[in-house]
């Protein structure tokens, strides 16, 4: 086996491209700190720099909202916020005036200072954003030297650079590039966000990839599993042709599936939703057949917006989505913020995901919380929409929640506005309390919504982002399965109860014939995987993995559970797309 050819990365966005390499490195400007004589002439320069990088920014912002939809854009527009922020230009035009120094120098210095702050930080994130400070700041010392970026860059190619900005992902997509393949970058970077938006193949993270890859070298992307491979071998090549055929053939065999139901081969029926966070996903979600939105995630959606947006506003966002879907079902989440999600206030908590959270938040906020729920009852005018609350750990929390249902319906009659009456309310199942309690709190609603994500976190006392302890984070552990059976068993009181499932177990294939044996009947995924979770149900008996889930129950470790769910889920798919889709499969 030649391993010595085999680079290994982060997988940022899936696919698998074989072409040849783009080595991409922009040129270094020389900085002069050299002095200036007329001061008023280099402000005028740097204000014509900071007008020229405007529209460049502008025109690729316009080519990302094309490419990309308006909320994933916003990354320009944030770029293009900060050459029109007035503190740091007056920083800069002060330090011309009284430095008497070149602008371009004195606008490296300044904005480096940014750049160190980002760059010292322990956040990931932070981390990665500081290339976005890096991108403007060469823009504007480009602009202000009269220089304009050429691109050599021909079609067919697999571009590798030691980082890409935004900019260079999203003008690069106007040409016909195979793949991305970086030196530095995670999951977060914008190199992963728009590389996966734009369905381009990109391994990040590589680390040595510029020191190793020549222009003009072969190349293998394999944005499934995180490898690139340097100047495959016959067999390789051989081998990853294949996959990219068996793959087309597979992806065409599950288009065919789009209007057909999600049913066992002995007649079960299973209710497959699609989750979303985007407006500009609706399209995807309908291409890809869900049968309705099991999740929407209104903390996502509303953060394109700087305040938080009135009731008129919400109204539209969650009427259009109603409509587009009707006569399916969507079911929309109130605001979850807290955790790991930004607040809108400045709040500082020793231990987040413990503390002002889901609905101790909305609770607190009581006329936020009403303007979203005056909103949410509007727009199910058509009775296709339903209506849930997240984080709750008591009775209390939702009889309170009942009663600002109550308020905001006698609000809305007193104006004289149409709202669904009989809008069907229900509650996330994701903290230990509402599972052990899932009896008596399904007597107060009307559906639940399992939260897997935080469920399994709370349940193994493991927080699902720390790197640390990250291997302790199983879904398959007897504890979260036999958790899930209770709350299922506790919770079907009435044939007409609804229980459903979202977060990462519900898009997991291996994971679904469990929890439908478990007896769950309707389950929220990812728009992507739907088509794959449809198949696994088409191809199985629900008689079978009922016995299966008995069996599970009766294990006592999670390796024993994993290894019953892959075995299975390799029956039910040909061995080379189960090797793609779990990625297992050898790089020779």
């Amino acid at each position: 086996m030649k391993e010595d050819n085999i680079l290994k990365g982060i997988a940022a966005a899936p696919g698998i491209t074989i072409a040849k390499a783009y080595l991409y490195t922009k040129q270094t400007e020389v900085i002069s700190s050299a002095e200036v004589e007329n001061t008023e002439e280099a402000v005028e320069l740097l204000n014509e720099a900071l007008s020229q990088s405007r529209k460049e920014l502008q025109k690729v912002f316009s080519l990302a909202v094309d490419k990309l939809g308006v909320k994933r854009a916003a990354i320009f527009e944030a770029q293009i916020m900060i050459l029109d922020d007035p503190v740091l230009i007056d920083t800069i035009i002060k330090r011309i005036q009284k430095e008497k120094k070149t602008p371009e120098y004195i606008v490296d210095d300044e904005i480096s200072k940014y750049q160190k702050l980002m760059e010292a930080s322990d956040e990931a994130y932070m981390k990665e954003r500081s290339h976005d400070i890096e991108d403007i700041k060469n823009r504007i010392i480009k602009s202000i030297k009269k220089k304009k970026w050429k691109s050599r860059i021909t079609e067919d190619v697999i571009v590798v650079s030691p980082y890409l900005t935004p900019a260079d992902t999203i003008l690069f997509s106007r040409i016909n590039i195979r793949g991305f393949i970086t030196d530095f970058g995670g999951l977060t970077s914008h190199t992963a966000i728009v590389a996966r938006s734009l369905h381009i193949p990109a391994v990040v993270g590589v680390h040595d990839a510029t020191s190793r890859i020549k222009d003009g070298d072969h190349l293998i992307v394999d944005g499934y599993h995180g490898t690139a491979i340097l100047n495959p071998t016959e067999k390789q090549l051989e081998y990853y042709r294949n996959k990219i055929e068996q793959i087309k053939l597979y992806d065409e065999e599950l288009a065919q599936l789009k209007e057909l139901p999600a049913e066992t081969l002995d007649g079960k029926k299973i209710h497959l939703s699609a989750n979303l966070d985007l407006n500009e996903e609706i399209g995807f979600v309908i291409q890809n057949g869900a049968e309705g939105i099991g999740l929407v995630r209104t903390e996502q959606i509303l953060q394109e917006f700087e305040a938080f947006p009135d009731e008129e506003t919400q109204y539209k966002i969650y009427s259009d989505l109603a409509e587009k879907l009707y006569p399916k079902v969507i079911t929309i989440r109130a605001l979850d913020l807290g955790g790991d999600k930004v607040l809108p206030f400045d709040v500082k908590e020793p231990n987040p995901f413990l503390g002002w959270r889901g609905i101790r938040f909305l609770l607190d906020n009581r006329e936020l919380f009403k303007t979203q729920t005056n909103a949410i009852l509007r727009s199910g005018r058509h009775k296709n929409v339903k209506y849930m609350i997240p984080m709750v750990s008591s009775v209390k929390e939702i009889r309170q929640f009942m009663q600002l249902i109550e308020e905001c319906k006698e609000e809305l009659d007193n104006r004289g506005i149409e709202y669904d009456k009989n809008m069907k309310i229900g509650i996330m199942v994701e903290v230990p309390s509402a599972a052990v309690m899932a009896e008596l709190f399904a007597r107060e609603v009307d559906f639940f919504s399992i939260g897997t994500n935080d469920l399994i976190q709370y349940l193994l006392a493991v927080d699902r982002g720390n790197e640390i302890v990250s291997d302790q984070y199983q879904e398959f552990h007897p504890a979260v399965i036999r958790t899930l059976a209770y709350i299922v068993r506790a919770g079907k009181i009435s044939d007409d109860f609804e229980i459903s499932i979202c977060g990462e177990m519900a898009a997991d294939p291996v994971a679904v014939p469990l929890l439908i044996g478990l007896g769950l009947d309707s389950i929220s995924a990812s728009a992507s995987v739907i088509p794959t979770i449809k198949k696994i149900i088409r191809s199985m008996n629900y008689s079978e993995v009922k016995e299966i889930a008995e069996e599970c129950l009766h294990y006592t470790t999670e390796n024993e559970i994993n290894e019953k769910m892959m075995s299975f889920y390799k029956e039910k798919l040909s061995p080379e797309i189960f090797d793609d889709l779990i990625g297992n499969y050898p790089q020779e």
